[in-house]
């Protein structure tokens, strides 16, 4: 990529013919629960419509596309809709809920041909279109600018960053195997602008070339020519974690509640040994009313007993044959669908199992990444390690098993008192 420099300001901006495309179709699944990163609170509406706003305030589109989850558009014109002046604001502009693809890069080209298909764009080099994660909403009307101008002028434009720290490559053992000059490399944003229908033809040919891409530009250096970079802005991060969003910008507080879970379950023969979803090999496994899963009943307490609304008993009593060899697996997710629909986001689990024996070490990245897909967040934010009862009591004799858990949940909550 050929960086340069800003031009003169001219009147560039107004003889072009522009669409604008913001991808929302993700699942956020890092935000530790099931509120889009998109959909959250962010000064006068929501993270989406502010991402959104900036744009119509600083140049004129024809069109602009937007790309949510399946089913989503309803939700996602909601949070858009979310700041009164929207309305005022997007004017004559035609606006379009499309469906998103499975990964990024169809997004993008199921957006594209929706521009294609309104038939908007005359079919000329005047023609742009730029693209935008809505999860940026912290993007600036001289970035949006530059990159307007530059993708009209030279056919592709990006803004980007120098990085500060000093930058390695690595191998797949974790090992440096080149010192990389912080002077020849960027980080790019977004948004990346493109002439539209040269963009257009990249992405259909890369769509049948079964090979993935990063981003656009990377479609565009190998079908289209090549991409110019423009100064980015640090301001102009992503959001990706809850924490992303200053509660001064959100208008909210964050709620902070701790959560303790404990269980205990005999070990006999003839049952399965379940830990956080996953089959041990082992000759004994745990009693109980449900699965016996102990971990995740000692998981599905803490969770319960941080967001205040009841314990495991309570939900699902053992005097209830309904829940009879029940999946705890299921049963958190039953829990976890209540307190996440409360506005909880996950913070961090960690976890202690008591057992003698088997070995809990060469299962414990599994087991991990099973609670996180039942919490629907990153194994980063759960640890689970095992002690042994040192041959004492009835974990060191091997007739039962212990478990732990403790929780953080956060939870967004408007000021009253602003």
């Amino acid at each position: 990529m050929k960086v340069i420099h800003s031009e003169k300001k001219t009147d560039i901006l107004s003889g072009l013919n522009a669409a604008l495309i913001i991808v929302a179709a993700g699942s956020s699944t890092r935000m530790g629960g099931k509120i889009k990163k998109e959909y959250l609170p962010l000064d006068n509406g929501t993270v989406l419509s502010e991402a959104a706003r900036i744009f119509f305030q600083t140049m004129h589109f024809l069109l602009v596309v937007i790309a949510v989850p399946v089913n989503g558009e309803t939700d996602a014109k909601k949070a858009l809709f979310s700041d009164p002046a929207m309305a005022e604001i997007l004017g004559e502009t035609k606006l379009l809920f499309i469906p998103g693809g499975n990964t990024r890069q169809n997004s993008v080209l199921n957006a594209l041909e929706a521009v294609n298909n309104s038939r908007i764009l005359p079919e000329n080099n005047n023609s742009i279109v730029l693209i935008h994660d809505g999860a940026r909403p912290f993007v600036t009307s001289s970035v949006i600018e530059a990159v307007a101008e530059t993708s009209f002028l030279k056919g592709a434009a990006v803004p980007a960053l120098q990085p500060v720290d000093t930058q390695k490559e690595i191998d797949t053992d974790g090992m440096i195997i080149r010192h990389l000059e912080r002077k020849s490399l960027v980080s790019v944003q977004t948004p990346q602008g493109f002439r539209f229908y040269s963009l257009l033809q990249a992405h259909r040919k890369a769509g049948q070339d079964g090979c993935s891409y990063t981003d656009d530009t990377e479609i565009w250096e190998k079908y289209a020519g090549r991409v110019h970079t423009v100064p980015g802005d640090s301001a102009n991060r992503k959001i990706t974690y809850p924490e992303d969003i200053p509660d001064s910008m959100s208008g909210a507080r964050t709620m902070i509640h701790t959560g303790l879970g404990y269980d205990l379950h005999p070990l006999v023969a003839g049952r399965r040994l379940l830990l956080g979803g996953i089959c041990i090999p082992f000759e004994k496994g745990e009693s109980g009313h449900s699965d016996g899963d102990v971990l995740l009943h000692a998981i599905t307490d803490a969770v319960l007993g941080a967001s205040g609304l009841g314990d495991i008993g309570s939900f699902f009593p053992p005097s209830d044959q309904k829940w009879k060899d029940a999946d705890s697996s299921a049963l958190l997710e039953i829990v976890w669908k209540k307190i996440t629909a409360e506005g909880w986001v996950l913070g961090n689990l960690d976890c202690v199992i008591a057992l003698e024996e088997p070995k809990f070490l060469p299962y414990r990245e599994q087991v991990r990444k099973s609670i996180a897909d039942i919490l629907e967040t990153d194994s980063e934010r759960i640890f689970v390690k095992a002690k042994t009862g040192e041959k004492m009591g009835k974990i060191g004799r091997g007739e039962a098993v212990e478990a732990w858990a403790v929780c953080l949940l956060e939870k967004k909550q408007k000021d009253l008192h602003l």
